[in-house]
């Protein structure tokens, strides 16, 4: 019994973390729950938070929090962010001209920097109707 339990989660796991891989739109756990239910009828919205903590602390996904509400993101390469005030969606930032951040001056404080996120927010060009 113990081992079908693990291998169970072990599996919920790996639909969620697909799920997430096959998706840019940095959706919330209500969204992933509705499509994870396609593949696991019986599966929790409960069991997808846990799983989505676990998927996050073993550095697989990110999770963005706006301090209201928590989008997940499923890649994991350095890249920025960028929300939309009026619509709420989450756009990958994949430009050159944005090289990255220089954290050397925290760490001549005394921080020990691991990570840092970068969200840009205001109005995306679909919403602006400067869609080019």
């Amino acid at each position: 019994m113990e081992g079908n339990v693990k291998r169970r989660n072990t599996q919920q796991r790996k639909v969620i973390l697909d799920i997430l891989r096959s998706t840019d739109i940095h959706p919330t756990a209500d969204w992933i729950y509705e499509r994870a239910r396609e593949y696991i009828p019986n599966i929790s919205l409960g069991t997808v938070y846990r799983n989505l903590k676990i998927l996050r602390d073993e550095g697989l996904i990110l999770e963005l929090n706006d301090g209201k509400q928590s989008r997940f993101d499923g890649r994991i390469d350095e890249h920025f962010h960028f929300k939309c005030t009026s619509c709420n969606s989450i756009y990958d930032i994949d430009t050159p001209e944005i090289v990255s951040v220089d954290e050397s001056f925290l760490i001549k404080e005394g921080y020990q920097v691991d990570s840092y996120d970068v969200i840009f927010s205001g109005i995306c060009p679909r919403c602006s109707g400067s869609q080019n």
